[in-house]
């Protein structure tokens, strides 16, 4: 393989003050087989006149370079190095690029992406551009301020459409033309091509269309009218929102498979996911996530898309914005009201454990010098945190003067390029407070403060201090006196020092007069922290419970006193709002997560009162941690049975409680995890044999993979019904099954297949490789899968090497050894790092697992205390 260069900050600001890049003329042939495609791509650009002659290149990744001419003249195709043809001695004024080759189709999800459904046979290709995969599709000036206009025509198999950011047009023999689009990135482009299934209408004169491979129809015709719903929905009240139009001809929403991302923001047509495409039973939850996503994307044909970041240390300026605008306008404009609950217990956890690994950043970081390194800032910290800091930023601002200052930002750089310093100068010029000081403070730092309350009484009255730890050094050690919550604390692993301004509800609460387990709001304070301590004026009788960053609207951990924290073990599901219920679930997850509640008091707590709550994210959120996190990693091999079996009979009590049909979402829920966490296979065997689980729910495809699944990994099944089980059920969702399955079983021989698939033979996609992966490690197995530890370091780094980045996150994430929670896996880890020289986004998964590991190892050490 060809050494491929990364572009770096300084090479794209050079080409960028070189070139003017004004039009793309890009046409594909689709039907050249199905290894390679051909691709014909004409250029047109300034070169400005700064000096007599200059040298830039143009990237592009090839199976064959055939010809390049510039301004009708040849070039050398040998001169390639890598992904970049060097173009020399430009003269200032106009120039043509013309550039023909042959390109290869991916099974990874980057560039061109090739699918054939194993239910009929039929094939699908579609694009995601993203970052650097535009040339593995056309040569482009690949850099996100280059913007140029784009006309695409494509040549596809009879029977197949094509779908692209414009409206596009079947001129006859298999020929597809998209009309032309207005200026935007190159990673932007988007075609989509094969015999979709698509649902059509019309809203606000624009055509809209929802897309899916033929063998889903049926299950995206029973939902297009709540999918076409919310984009209506959302579409108005972003123009109720946004000064500016939508800047687009049409509005097509593809779901495609084997999908990298959650979605794709490309400019009139929306790459999803197809699992959104629901083939089984879902919850609301699911639902309303689904939604969420479609109105994230939405957002980003504003700001992403119409105003785009200018160098990629800004791509918090797409992400955060669009995840603050996704949950805000889902709860706004569609039925899905309680989004930010759902935010609080599923993705803001996501951002506080990436702001606490040694990888973290900022959120809007100064100096990311290449590509690759910007691909690892799509995490947590650029969406959760981004999203939790800008509503913050409303929370501070007030929101007409912060939709006041978009407005600002949309008129003064449509169809072009903006920096976090165009932001900030948009939103103060809409606002006298102080902008740039809070996006010093919240923007350019990184780490989680830590508040915690300290109460007391005088002279009959409730007194309120509140201190603010920041993210450098060590906090001061507890009052053994003053604490008696029970809680562990643990300096070392939530350190002290400089803040950022918050503006937080503080809630009040006692005890309900007529029934104990429920709690009443008493009042709700208001505070503005800016220092060390912050101490407010309160009276009465102390409260029963006092929830700091009640309401969620800031970004940071919350502790509780002592007192209040005895209120939560026996009244916590007796808050009344949802959302306080998640800032105190994820309270208690940082606690155990930094060695100050044990893990087996966190099940205790969850055992008593998960079996009352009404939310189905929080009862999803809870139960995923405590199986994924407690059970699997926090506690030891020998605690575990018992924390299997308390989350067991937690499951029967829900399954018990929605016996009467009327709560199916908690039913599903419930179900789910109690075969997940199953240590004996007789009753799930027992519902696979009859079908359905007694009083529902009927055992559909999800649920039949699920239990056999945990069958495989008790040893309770066999190759024989995971192979009949595929036969029932052939789809892509079947055939990951099936992998997943097979991984999971414990044989020597089937562990050694999936360990080959994944690190030898390069044949799997990245949905099998994953499904694989999912399959391989398991808590029960850590004896059997001994010997493979100290072989994955090496092995992943050489499949991350060979494969590219789409591969590496999926090794890094799925097929790391989780369950040896032990010094040897950290020790095997840490020399990979040091010796192996793992890929850029292999290695910050690496550092991501190991410190997760660490954590992990000090957690048990604190619970053995």
């Amino acid at each position: 393989m060809a050494f491929m260069s990364v572009l770096t900050r300084d090479e794209a600001q050079t080409r960028a003050r070189l070139l003017d890049v004004h039009h793309y003329a890009i046409d594909l042939d689709l039907t050249r087989g199905d290894e390679t495609f051909d691709s014909r791509t004409t250029v047109r650009f300034t070169v400005r006149g700064e000096t007599d002659t200059a040298d830039t290149f143009v990237e592009v990744k090839p199976a064959e370079l055939r010809t390049v001419t510039l301004d009708g003249q040849p070039l050398d195709t040998d001169t390639l190095d890598g992904n970049r043809l060097a173009l020399k001695d430009l003269t200032p004024g106009e120039h043509e690029l013309r550039v023909e080759a042959a390109m290869r189709y991916s099974r990874t999800g980057e560039g061109m992406h090739r699918f054939t459904d194993p239910t009929d046979g039929e094939t699908y290709v579609y694009t995601q551009l993203f970052m650097d995969d535009v040339q593995r599709v056309f040569a482009a000036f690949d850099q996100p301020d280059l913007k140029a206009v784009f006309d695409l025509t494509v040549t596809a198999p009879q029977g197949w459409k094509v779908l692209a950011n414009g409206i596009t047009e079947h001129t006859g023999d298999g020929h597809w033309k998209a009309a032309t689009t207005p200026p935007i990135s190159t990673y932007l482009v988007a075609v989509a091509a094969g015999p979709w299934h698509s649902v059509r209408t019309e809203h606000r004169g624009l055509p809209f269309g929802i897309h899916c491979r033929r063998s889903l129809a049926p299950h995206l015709d029973a939902d297009a009218d709540e999918l076409l719903d919310v984009t209506r929905d959302c579409f108005d009240r972003y123009h109720e929102k946004f000064t500016e139009p939508y800047p687009f001809d049409s509005y097509d929403q593809a779901f495609v498979p084997e999908f990298n991302a959650g979605a794709m923001e490309n400019p009139g047509l929306v790459t999803f996911r197809d699992e959104f495409v629901f083939r089984s039973a879902v919850t609301d939850t699911q639902r309303q996530t689904r939604a969420m996503v479609i109105a994230h994307e939405m957002a980003h044909m504003w700001f992403g898309d119409l105003v785009t970041l200018r160098w990629w240390d800004d791509i918090w300026l797409n992400e955060s914005f669009a995840e603050y605008m996704g949950y805000q306008t889902t709860a706004e404009a569609t039925r899905f009201t309680d989004t930010w609950t759902d935010f609080g217990v599923t993705r803001k956890p996501w951002g506080y454990d990436a702001d606490q690994r040694p990888s973290t950043h900022p959120v809007a970081p100064e100096n990311v010098e290449d590509t690759a390194s910007a691909l690892l800032n799509f995490d947590g910290i650029s969406y959760a945190k981004g999203a939790s800091a800008l509503r913050q930023l409303v929370t501070w601002l007030g929101e007409k003067d912060f939709l006041a200052g978009i407005n600002i930002h949309f008129d003064r750089h449509k169809f072009a390029n903006a920096t976090l310093a165009d932001f900030i100068d948009s939103l103060a010029s809409a606002t006298d407070r102080d902008v740039h000081a809070w996006a010093d403070a919240w923007l350019r730092t990184t780490g989680v403060d830590t508040l915690v309350p300290e109460l007391g009484t005088e002279n009959g009255n409730w007194h309120l201090g509140i201190q603010h730890r920041g993210s450098a050094g060590a906090p001061p050690a507890p009052d053994p006196a003053k604490d008696r919550s029970g809680l562990k604390h643990a300096g070392h692993l939530q350190p002290a020092g400089g803040t950022r301004p918050h503006r937080i509800s503080i809630g009040v609460y006692d005890h309900d007069l007529h029934d104990t387990g429920r709690l009443t709001l008493r009042q709700r304070l208001e505070a503005d922290l800016a220092g060390e301590t912050t101490a407010l004026s309160t009276a009465g009788p102390q409260p029963a419970l006092v929830v700091l960053n009640d309401g969620d609207l800031t970004y940071a951990k919350i502790r509780f006193d002592a007192g209040s924290f005895q209120t939560l073990r026996t009244a916590l599901s007796g808050l009344p709002d949802p959302l306080t219920r998640a800032v105190v679930w994820n309270a208690l997850r940082d606690a155990v997560r930094d060695g100050e509640l044990p893990a087996t008091a966190y099940l205790d707590i969850a055992r008593t009162h998960l079996p009352h709550e009404t939310d189905l994210a929080l009862v999803d959120g809870v139960l995923a941690f405590a199986t994924a996190h407690v059970a699997d990693r926090y506690v030891t091999p020998e605690q575990r049975p018992a924390a299997l079996a308390t989350l067991t009979d937690l499951c029967r009590d829900l399954i018990r409680r929605t016996e009467d049909g009327d709560h199916p979402g908690l039913r599903l829920i419930a179900v789910r995890h109690r075969i997940a966490t199953a240590a004996h296979p007789d009753t799930i065997a027992a519902w696979l044999a009859d079908g359905t689980v007694p009083g529902g729910p009927e055992l559909d495809p999800e649920l039949r993979w699920r239990i056999l699944t945990r069958l495989a990994v008790l040893g309770a099944t066999d190759e024989a019904t995971i192979a009949a089980e595929l036969e029932r059920d052939p789809s892509a969702t079947g055939q990951e099954g099936a992998a997943r399955c097979r991984a999971a079983l414990p044989d020597p021989e089937a562990k050694s297949r999936a360990w080959d698939a994944m690190f030898t033979s390069d044949d799997l996609s990245n949905y099998l490789f994953t499904a694989t992966a999912q399959g391989f490690w398991q808590p029960e197995q850590a004896d059997l899968v001994r010997d493979f530890v100290p072989r994955y370091y090496a092995d992943a780094a050489a499949v991350a090497a060979r494969r590219g980045p789409a591969i590496a996150d999926a090794a890094g994430r799925w097929a790391f050894p989780t369950h040896a929670v032990d010094a040897d896996t950290l020790r095997l880890g840490q020399e990979c790092l040091a010796d192996a020289d793992p890929i850029p986004a292999l290695r910050r998964k690496l550092v991501d697992q190991l410190d997760d590991l660490a954590r992990a190892l000090r957690v048990r050490e604190a619970g053995t205390h």
